[in-house]
């Protein structure tokens, strides 16, 4: 059975890894601040990325699987994964490392897939572009990079900004001509199970197989929601369409793991 080590387990990512794999994989998680019910939970271990060295965990728990799913000052992620990489090297143990869609964002004109190169013209994307290349210095065997887009689900961070701003009739952010793709967090849990379980390697794109205008998603999702005359305030980056869009090609997941825009849409409620 697999020992699997979720870094950020407390965060909305890393927590609903932690409900999928726990009762399949021997599952185990870290937590930043005071809590009682992780406290109490021995699977779970409190860790601040800014003061301790993850290297110890790691040496105690001999993980065979560490999942990254840490947010945070971006220098002390970084410090962290070095140390993670490192640890990784002489041990029998591979890092699946959560990357997005801004790794590309210095590119508007198509969307991009598992092997294009990578370049961006943000901080945020920068960052995630060094993990990257760090993990791809390893041996193929050794890491997952998943690139993830904009997640939805009904109790998503994302939702509830939705429906806070519309309860206070606040304007909404829409950008008109960016085409992007989308996922919900219950298909990305189940994508990542199947990958770690199939023992799978390399990038994985795991965003909805088709393109969206990111006005029209949000519309879509605010009628879903039921949300009356929402009020939308329209951003243009630029004069043209421009695409932040992870597509899936090389690395392509089984019929029933991969997600289409309306269930991205229809995730957004609970049924």
């Amino acid at each position: 059975m697999e020992k699997v080590l979720i870094i950020g387990a407390s965060g909305f990512i890393g927590n609903a890894l932690y409900k999928e794999l726990n009762s399949y994989m021997d599952t185990y998680g870290t937590y930043y601040t005071d809590n009682t019910f992780y406290e109490k939970n021995q699977k779970f271990f409190q860790y601040d990325m800014e003061l301790e060295d993850i290297s110890i965990l790691l040496d105690n728990l001999k993980p065979t699987v560490i999942i990254s799913a840490i947010r945070g000052n971006f220098n002390s992620q970084l410090d962290a994964h070095q140390r993670m990489i490192k640890w990784i090297k002489n041990h029998k143990c591979r890092l699946v490392f959560f990357s997005s869609a801004n790794v590309f964002d210095y590119f508007s004109n198509f969307p991009s897939y598992e092997y294009d190169k990578t370049l961006s013209e943000s901080v945020f994307g920068r960052f995630k572009i060094k993990i990257e290349n760090a993990l791809m210095r390893l041996p193929a065997h050794k890491y997952v990079i998943a690139r993830i887009p904009m997640i939805y689900g009904a109790a998503t961070p994302r939702v509830q900004e939705l429906k806070t701003l519309h309860d206070l009739k606040a304007p909404i952010e829409v950008f008109p001509n960016v085409i992007i793709n989308a996922t919900c967090i219950s298909k990305l849990t189940q994508q990542l199970h199947y990958i770690i379980n199939q023992n799978k390697k390399g990038i994985f794109h795991l965003g909805s197989t088709d393109l969206i205008y990111h006005l029209d998603l949000i519309k879509e999702i605010c009628n879903t929601l039921e949300l009356d005359d929402p009020i939308f305030k329209t951003v243009y980056n630029s004069n043209n369409d421009r695409y932040l869009a992870v597509l899936p090609k090389s690395n392509k997941l089984p019929k029933n793991l991969q997600i289409n825009t309306q269930q991205v849409i229809d995730s957004v409620v609970v049924k």
